[in-house]
């Protein structure tokens, strides 16, 4: 099947197909232009406040990066200073570390300013200042920027070195909120509040309070080992072993099979004690019994006979003489 020519364009059908395209060229132009022309209005317009953002956000970051460095310098230099103070404290340098605690108590960070003002208060009433050493703890206790661990510790601290001025009253008012079996200072106080309210003839408050300190796998050896002892002179049992029957403590009688075995169990040999040897003596012809200790020995009446000497051996033969031609 041929295909039918193409038509040839007229002159005015090319000059209208030109001017088409000439006109979208046109409009192209003129959209391209507006969106350059709309982009750099919007840079002028919003070009600086964000730029500003930028500079802005970049120097905080910045800014945020060296005060996180400089925070983490202050604590390493603080914690030296805290383990320095230590090394004094176990040296007998006692003036000059109370000195280095002071500072960090005034300047330092929250964790080494808390440990240096414990320290100090420690220390007051190591020196026998009690009352002054109460104060600082109540102070620490009463301190809201203070984690409460350490605040706690310095309530416990605080009562147990004025409780013998203090009313059971007011020692159970401090120390019972911190009785509590899981607080992290339980044991402490508990015994504390124990003896309080036995000042008060509350027997029947301290014994299961003691019982729960002996029985608490957190408290110390020491500490559950005393409330135990304790708790039993208040007739309160803290022990959690369960005594054995008679039965099980009882010793098996003799030849008696053990429990859990097959048969009959076979009896040892009794080892015989050993003496020093005694001599032996020439035997006669009667039956005697010779004493060896546990062991006795029971000659024959007749003595072995001695064995015979062997007979000689028969002597080689002669050769026989060589007869003579």
């Amino acid at each position: 099947m041929a295909l039918r020519p193409d038509r040839p364009q007229t002159r005015a059908e090319q000059l209208a197909q030109r001017a088409v395209a000439q006109q979208d060229a046109f409009l192209r132009e003129v959209d391209d232009a507006l969106r350059e022309d709309e982009m750099f209005g919007a840079f002028r317009r919003y070009g600086k406040p964000v730029g500003a953002a930028v500079a802005l956000g970049l120097a905080a970051l910045a800014g945020g990066l060296w005060y996180n460095n400089h925070r983490e310098a202050q604590k390493a230099e603080q914690a030296e200073q805290l383990t320095l103070a230590l090394d004094k404290i176990d040296g007998a340098q006692t003036d000059a570390a109370y000195a280095q605690l002071g500072q960090l108590a005034r300047d330092g960070n929250a964790g080494p300013q808390t440990a240096a003002r414990l320290l100090q208060a420690a220390m007051t009433a190591r020196k026998g200042q009690v009352d002054s050493a109460a104060g600082m703890f109540d102070a620490i206790a009463a301190d809201t920027s203070v984690a409460k661990p350490f605040r706690d510790l310095a309530t416990v601290r605080g009562t147990a070195l004025r409780f013998d001025k203090l009313k059971p009253e007011d020692v159970i008012a401090r120390l019972k909120p911190l009785a509590a079996p899981g607080d992290a200072w339980f044991g402490s106080a508990g015994e504390l509040l124990a003896d309080a309210y036995l000042r008060q003839g509350r027997k029947d408050l301290a014994g299961p309070l003691l019982v729960a300190i002996a029985r608490d796998e957190h408290a110390s050896d020491s500490l559950r080992a005393r409330t135990r002892q304790l708790a039993g002179l208040l007739g309160f049992d803290a022990i959690d072993d369960i005594a054995r029957a008679p039965s099980e403590n009882a010793a098996p009688a003799a030849g008696a099979p053990q429990p859990g075995a097959a048969g009959p169990q076979p009896q040892p040999a009794a080892i015989p004690q050993q003496t020093a040897p005694q001599p032996v003596r020439a035997a006669s012809h009667t039956s005697a019994p010779i004493d060896a200790g546990p062991i006795s020995v029971t000659l024959p009446s007749n003595p072995v006979p001695a064995p015979k000497p062997a007979a000689p051996a028969p002597a080689a033969p002669a050769p026989a003489a060589t007869p003579t031609p």
